[in-house]
This record gives structure tokens, C-alpha cells and sequence, in this order.
């Protein structure tokens, strides 16, 4: 399994203005639709605010991690900001984010769903590749910024 299985390059959006947390998760909803004829941005963006409430997405570090279930879909699709600006999140460690991966795993959640979930969660909490994340200039820079990362992450860290 690798990030290019859940995050396709028009899902990664470099140098967003997003004015606030609320904001970013409408940005968010807007690329997870992308491939999701389906889906409504607005139930995605409803999903993502019910989950926000439910505990704080904001990791430490100024990453965040916003995700929700989804019905009527099958496999998770997952979508990188980095923003121009970082945002309040209400982050544990109080630091404004400016990397923020948004993703959206089916409602009957499977083993591989959760593997998913576990390594966005890992690749986000490589420091590293979190600098290297703000260091980019360019979507399509973002995009294999992350995908290798997550792969020298991988290596390191999966089982």
C-alpha cells in the first residue's frame, strides 16, 4: 500500500488561503469531490465539521489531519493543502497548521481502510518530511515531495 493508492496528484493543492479552519475544510471538500461524481462537497464538508466536533483533527507541529466516513463510497481518497498562511486548528500544542491532509475513508470501515488511515497519520508525523512539505513551491512539487517522503516513511517505520 502507498499514498498514490488513496492521493492522486489533482487531489494536492499548494500555497492555499484558507482565512480559517472552517475554511480549509471547505477547501478540502472541494478537491476530495474531484473524483467523486457522487458526492456532494456539501455532505463531505457537513461530515468533516460533525468529526471536528467530535475531538480536535490539528496534530502537533502545525499538521493536521481532518477525516471523516463517508457513505456511497468504496476505497478512501485523501487530499495534501499546504497553505500560504497557516490557520488556528486548535492544535494540542497550540502552533497554527499549514499542512493539512483531508480524508474520506467508506462508512463499513475494512482492515485496509484503517492501514490507510495509520499511514497518513505516520507520514504526517515525520518531521522531516513535514519541513520538506513546506519547502515546496508548486502542486505538482508538493505531490512528489509527499509521495517519496512517504515512502522513505514507510521504509523506515511499516511493519
Amino acid at each position: 500500500m502507498s499514498l498514490q493508492d488513496f492521493i492522486k496528484p489533482d487531489g494536492v493543492l499548494c500555497n492555499a488561503n484558507a482565512r480559517s479552519k472552517k475554511h480549509c475544510l471547505e477547501i478540502l471538500s472541494e478537491l476530495l469531490v474531484r473524483n467523486l461524481p457522487d458526492i456532494a462537497s456539501d455532505d463531505i464538508f457537513e461530515c468533516l465539521i460533525s468529526r471536528e466536533r467530535l475531538g480536535c483533527t490539528g496534530l502537533d507541529r502545525g499538521a493536521a489531519f481532518p477525516h471523516c466516513r463517508i457513505e456511497g463510497i468504496d476505497e478512501s481518497v485523501a487530499v495534501l493543502i499546504k497553505l500560504s498562511e497557516p490557520v488556528d486548528f486548535e492544535s494540542p500544542d497550540g502552533e497554527p497548521v499549514d499542512i493539512v491532509v483531508g480524508m474520506i475513508v467508506p462508512e463499513d470501515v475494512n482492515d485496509q481502510h484503517r492501514d490507510e488511515v495509520k499511514l497518513v497519520a505516520q507520514v504526517l508525523a515525520d518531521e522531516g518530511l513535514r519541513a520538506r512539505l513546506r519547502e515546496m513551491n508548486s502542486s505538482k512539487d508538493l505531490y512528489n515531495a509527499l509521495v517519496n517522503g512517504a515512502a522513505m516513511t514507510c521504509q523506515a517505520n511499516c511493519a
